[in-house]
């Protein structure tokens, strides 16, 4: 049984909604600074699509087994699979998932993206969310109830890592679907590629750990080898992402590593083309 009855940390709650909702105004801002200087509503869009995003927060609830303590004074907006859903939920997606993306898809925008570097952002984010979530869990606001192995501070590591992936996944979408729009308004569709890259990563690669934990008769080499290929799967998916980098990102980026050793620093042409000064 989910701990229904486990009492909710008021003071964790004030800080993190405070927290999260100020990052989350500071990051908007942020983005609409950009979109102004690159002519683009995109990063704004990413922030708001991760925003809208938390509506479907209660499926992904019930597939991780994911519990909000709900005792009185919680702040909450709607209940689903009676799962009452905190207002930070919607911050929390920002600050988590929408920030490193935006910087993601920047990079890979300027041509400064690699594979190799985007398994670097997407241990930073592995970290990143660790960090969130462990304060969260730790603090009386949810846990991870069930079976789950590989815990640390209470909190799954293939968790972590599917989320990291997911995040991985929606900035590269993102950007290709920047590429390709001949519209502005086109870029609306970020409103559907966040849910769509949420849960391609959490259900997609997260399959067989969210089978695992559900089963009748579920026992703990089960898990942890489900976890395990969760993890695997995650992995897989982002190397996926990283093969559709754009040519010219991955061109100028790996020619800027190689450059910096003899002085000569790559620059982007006006056509994007990488020149030598």
């Amino acid at each position: 049984m989910p701990p229904i009855d486990h009492e909710l940390n008021l003071t964790t709650q004030a800080i993190l909604t405070d927290v999260s909702w100020a990052l989350t105004a500071v990051l908007l801002v942020i983005a609409i600074w950009m979109g102004v200087r690159e002519r683009t509503p995109f990063y704004a869009l990413m922030v708001l699509g991760a925003l809208v995003g938390a509506f479907a927060e209660p499926l992904y609830d019930v597939a991780m087994m994911l519990y909000f303590y709900s005792t009185p004074g919680m702040w909450t907006h709607f209940t689903a699979f009676d799962i009452p859903q905190p207002i930070w939920t919607h911050s929390g997606y920002v600050v988590l998932y929408a920030a490193p993306a935006i910087y993601i898809a920047r990079q890979i925008s300027r041509g400064m993206m690699t594979r190799r570097t985007l398994f670097v952002w997407a241990g930073i984010t592995l970290l990143e969310s660790a960090a969130f979530e462990i304060i969260g869990i730790n603090g009386g606001l949810y846990a991870y109830w069930g079976p789950h192995v590989f815990r640390i501070f209470q909190y799954p590591l293939v968790i972590g890592v599917l989320e990291a992936a997911q995040v991985i996944c929606f900035a590269v979408a993102a950007s290709l679907l920047r590429g390709r729009c001949t519209g502005q308004w086109q870029l609306l569709a970020l409103f559907v590629l966040f849910p769509c890259t949420f849960f391609m990563a959490n259900f997609g690669a997260g399959w067989p750990t969210i089978i695992a934990v559900h089963l009748e008769h579920t026992s703990t080499p089960v898990v942890a080898a489900a976890a395990v290929l969760s993890i695997c799967f995650a992995v897989v998916l982002v190397r996926a992402a990283a093969s559709f980098l754009p040519p010219r990102s991955a061109a100028a980026a790996e020619a800027g590593a190689s450059s910096l050793g003899k002085g000569i620093l790559p620059v982007l042409g006006e056509a994007g083309v990488v020149e030598q000064r």
